[in-house]
């Protein structure tokens, strides 16, 4: 991170403040995405900021690093197996459909599941979305792999729109950028990855994956932009 995205970093943290501070500030974050946050959010926000420095990292092993100049341009990363807790949304815009998935995550992860009223499973990051470009429609599939405690016996979602899958290893080429995750933004990190891997034929042209490390009430927060490899 330069220091320009440090100084953007510094100032613009989650508030952690009482709970109508918390709440107002992510309806001011979720109005630049055209959607929502409703009263019944304050909770699920409020545990998720109490809990935030306690995230579990998804495991992966680093398969190659590529640089330029001391910049990386990009990583190959092989990802595990594993229980994701998924929803899938086909709003107007990507923003729309993962903010809306995102908050039926947050309450799965704090107080809807089977586990135990108001049992708050923990945090995994990044949340990933999975976009199918299929006939100009984009259906995003956005999800967080359950915590590693969970994924011999995972807790079942309150929610039927939650769906829990087990997922086969991945392989990835990953690239960083930091912002919001916009239509428009994640169009432009898309294509200039696009430009660096010289469109690979070995990467799947009609998927991809959005990794998001904060909360969306972080306003410039850490994101990466995915590219599937069709085989291990």
């Amino acid at each position: 991170m330069d220091e320009e995205q440090l100084d953007d970093a510094a100032d613009n943290p989650e508030p952690t403040g009482g709970d109508d501070q918390l709440l107002s500030h992510w309806r001011a974050v979720a109005s630049t995405h055209q959607v929502s946050v409703p009263p019944e959010m304050t909770g699920p926000i409020h545990e998720m900021t109490r809990n935030s420095q306690q995230r579990e990292q998804l495991p992966f092993a680093l398969l190659s690093r590529h640089e330029k100049m001391g910049e990386v341009l990009y990583e190959e990363r092989l990802y595990p197996a594993g229980f994701w807790a998924c929803v899938s949304s086909a709003q107007d815009l990507y923003e729309q459909s993962i903010s809306v998935a995102f908050m039926k995550l947050m309450r799965f992860i704090c107080k809807e599941n089977s586990a135990g009223q108001r049992h708050y499973l923990g945090m995994t990051v990044p949340v990933v979305s999975h976009i199918h470009v299929v006939s100009f429609q984009k259906e995003v599939e956005t999800a967080f792999f359950l915590p590693a405690r969970f994924q011999s016996d995972p807790p079942r979602p309150a929610d039927p729109d939650i769906t829990l899958v087990h997922r086969e290893p991945i392989r990835v080429v990953a690239r960083t950028f930091f912002g919001t995750t916009t239509e428009e933004t994640v169009g432009h990190q898309i294509g200039l990855l696009w430009e660096i891997v010289g469109g690979a034929s070995e990467l799947q042209a009609d998927a991809y994956m959005v990794a998001v490390y904060e909360n969306p009430g972080v306003v410039r927060r850490r994101n990466e932009i995915w590219f599937i490899r069709r085989s291990l």
